[in-house]
């Protein structure tokens, strides 16, 4: 079982002056529980080495027991600061994606031709795809075989109005998750602010939020194992 995680490369949060980067439990927790369950893993990044860590994600605050286990994981911190170049990335060499959220996916993995032709690969190989929080974003543009969006008519989550309202970065951000989802034809939902939730429909897996990210992990994992469990 080989999973391929996928990380932003951008660090600027708007014109803002401020920083921004991947959401540190949105790629703890589901790292642990893919290693955890043996799955080799491959981390890449539109720019390769180091993806910039959103500060906001590293503060007391926002530790759980993931990301203080990774604070402590010197091989994992090894393997965070070299990705490998998405342009380098082949679908055929793995079973399953997933995206952590943060803000900067927004801004470069939504637009990204290597993602966007990575997951159009995955959905017409049959393989799982995952994103959690702002991830969803990433799938602005991926279209189907047909040419038409991939969420038209798939049941979706994904960081909230209200989430994003309460992080007080509704006019930052280039676009808002929710409406986005909603305005490609997708069936959004949602549970209140900060709650975990997921949603799957066939191949595709959405958590909310960074509560979510574990869950839709596990999730991740329940369907490759369902997938061995039918070959």
């Amino acid at each position: 079982m080989k999973i391929l995680m996928v990380l932003t490369s951008h660090d600027k949060l708007g014109d803002t002056g401020k920083k921004t980067g991947f959401w540190l439990e949105e790629f703890a927790a589901p790292y642990y529980a893919f290693k955890d369950a043996g799955a080799e893993i491959q981390l890449a990044s539109p720019l390769g080495g180091q993806p910039p860590l959103d500060p906001k994600s590293d503060d007391t605050a926002s530790q759980t027991a993931a990301t203080l286990r990774f604070k402590a994981d010197a091989a994992a911190q090894h393997e965070l600061a070299h990705t490998v170049k998405l342009r380098d990335i082949s679908a055929v060499d793995f079973d399953a994606v997933f995206y952590p959220g943060g803000h900067g996916p927004l801004w470069d993995l939504a637009e990204n031709t290597d993602s966007i032709a990575l997951i159009e690969a995955l959905f017409a190989s049959g393989k799982p795809i995952a994103a959690v929080c702002h991830a969803p974003g990433v799938l602005r543009h991926v279209k189907t075989s047909a040419g038409i969006s991939v969420l038209k008519d798939r049941n979706v989550t994904g960081f909230s109005n209200g989430e994003e309202k309460a992080a007080e970065l509704t006019d930052v951000v280039p676009f808002l998750v929710e409406d986005m989802l909603k305005a490609h034809g997708a069936h959004y939902t949602q549970m209140p602010d900060w709650k975990p939730y997921i949603v799957e429909d066939g191949l595709l897996i959405t958590g909310q939020n960074p509560a979510s990210s574990e869950p839709a992990a596990k999730a991740l994992l329940l369907m490759l194992h369902n997938r061995v469990a039918v070959d």
